[in-house]
């Protein structure tokens, strides 16, 4: 039998508001997308409505811009408020150049401008969204509503998009968990003519979240929750945070 997964991209999905149940409205917008629900379905989350509904949103008019961030700002080009949230949000500075500041996270995620985004938020350059405090939690809690409102066990995965170090473009990630272990872990193991593989490690987390983004979109899309069917080989547990290179491996700073 082909080996087969589907992903179903959840259309008409009402815009999120802080307070917002998101496990309720995902049930509600796959029932009305005629989607079943099942045991070991992966639901796929866009950061910028788990950020919404938890209150993760900031007005830049209200922030206090610290001598620190303007000269953040200074060096990046940026506005100085922004360059104050991004701050806040950021566990270290890991390089600043114009119009680029990349940090990592208190998540400990490394990306440009600590996840802080305009898109998709308000409409306005004057409010931005911030990464969820923990997106791992954030998947859980998720997870638990999908059971208590269907009864099946689903995994979550919440992603953000980000761009990849000496590779065009931006890609989804995976940025918390719950029910999904973020690797297939090849080491050990034989391949077609017998060779044992040392080092594969496949980030399986990743893939999930990169393929969703086909059916779920990164623009006016209006998509942001995907429903994949057929990876009950990957369900497990773990956290997105495996996901981040220890610094002590960075090759490149």
């Amino acid at each position: 039998m082909a080996r087969r997964v589907e992903l179903i991209g959840l259309e008409g999905f009402p815009l999120v508001k802080p307070g917002d149940d998101l496990g309720r409205l995902i049930v509600e917008v796959a029932r009305a997308n005629g989607v079943k629900i099942e045991d070991g379905d992966v639901v796929v989350v866009s950061q910028k409505v788990v950020s919404k509904a938890e209150g993760r949103i900031v007005d830049l008019r209200s922030v206090r811009v610290s001598r620190e961030a303007e000269l953040l700002a200074a060096m990046s080009g940026k506005d100085p408020a922004l360059a104050q949230v991004i701050l806040d949000e950021a566990e270290e500075v890991v390089k600043v150049g114009r119009g680029r500041i990349i940090v990592r996270t208190r998540q400990g995620v490394v990306c440009a401008n600590a996840g802080v985004d305009r898109s998709n938020v308000a409409g306005r350059p004057d409010v931005v969204s911030l990464l969820p405090e923990n997106p791992d939690e954030s998947a859980a809690r998720i997870r638990e509503r999908v059971r208590e409102l269907t009864g099946r066990d689903v995994a979550v995965v919440i992603t953000d998009t980000y761009g990849r170090p000496l590779r065009r473009g931006q890609v989804n990630f995976a940025i918390g968990l719950s029910g999904l272990r973020p690797f297939r872990d090849y080491r050990g193991t034989l391949d077609l003519f017998g060779y044992r593989l040392r080092v594969k490690r496949i980030a399986v987390a990743d893939e999930v979240a990169s393929a969703a983004e086909l059916v779920m979109g990164s623009g006016a899309e209006g998509v942001p929750v995907a429903i994949i069917k057929g990876l009950k080989s990957e369900l497990g547990e773990g956290s997105a945070r495996e996901l981040n290179m220890p610094e002590e491996r960075w090759l490149f700073r």
